[in-house]
């Protein structure tokens, strides 16, 4: 999927960066149609919907999926969804690492402050698109487009990609009670599922990340 200048030029103007709201979809924080999986917390699900409403009507979709990251759980719940946005289903629910910068020395299992710059280590809140796949060190990686200047758009510079880590799988999570690793900035996730979320979500669908509400207010002001 080739992402051009002209197309994050638009999305850009559309000002993603602003607080978000869903109108007239009366989405609500039940279960998935057809699964016992809840959904993620309603006002992050209205904000990852109305960032895919843009995204769609910036003509940059190309995949009718949208992943949603919720940061303010902790590593050790499953805070990384796959959805089908048209009918509110589930198709992933996973485990999903935070960055090194995003945490403090006494709570490493939440992240606690994002950021943009390179060398930070943090994570990054906001809207991404999703591009192409290569072979990375650390197997099969997603390129993410940050979408919101100032809050995510040195994704590419910065390298933030999706990634499996064997610091978010089983063996790891039982060694050191339930939580997972931490990343560099990336939303690394289990190798076991991988490679079927990755190529479920590639090539031009979206990505919205949440943390806490106060620090995403602040974040989207930026």
């Amino acid at each position: 999927m080739e992402c051009t200048v002209r197309g994050l030029q638009v999305v850009r103007r559309l000002g993603l960066a602003t607080a978000l709201v869903v109108g007239g979809m009366g989405v609500s924080p039940v279960h998935a149609a057809g699964s016992d999986v809840a959904l993620p917390r309603s006002e992050l699900l209205q904000r990852a919907l109305a960032a895919y409403r843009r995204v769609e009507s910036a003509g940059l979709l190309r995949r009718r999926l949208l992943t949603v990251i919720d940061y303010s759980l902790p590593s050790r719940e499953r805070r990384l969804w796959v959805l089908d946005p048209a009918h509110l289903r589930v198709l992933f629910h996973e485990f999903v690492a935070h960055g090194r910068g995003s945490t403090t020395a006494d709570d490493p299992d939440r992240a606690v402050r994002f950021g943009n710059e390179a060398a930070s280590l943090r994570s990054s809140l906001g809207a991404f698109l999703t591009g192409n796949t290569y072979r990375g060190k650390h197997g099969q990686s997603l390129e993410l487009i940050g979408l919101d200047p100032g809050v995510n758009d040195k994704a590419r510079e910065r390298r933030i990609v999706m990634h499996p880590a064997d610091y978010v799988g089983a063996a790891f999570r039982a060694t050191w009670g339930g939580r997972v690793g931490r990343s560099f900035g990336c939303p690394a996730i289990d190798p076991a599922v991988a490679r079927p979320l990755i190529e479920s979500i590639r090539d031009g669908s979206v990505v919205y990340v949440g943390g806490a509400a106060p620090r995403l207010a602040r974040a989207e002001r930026q």
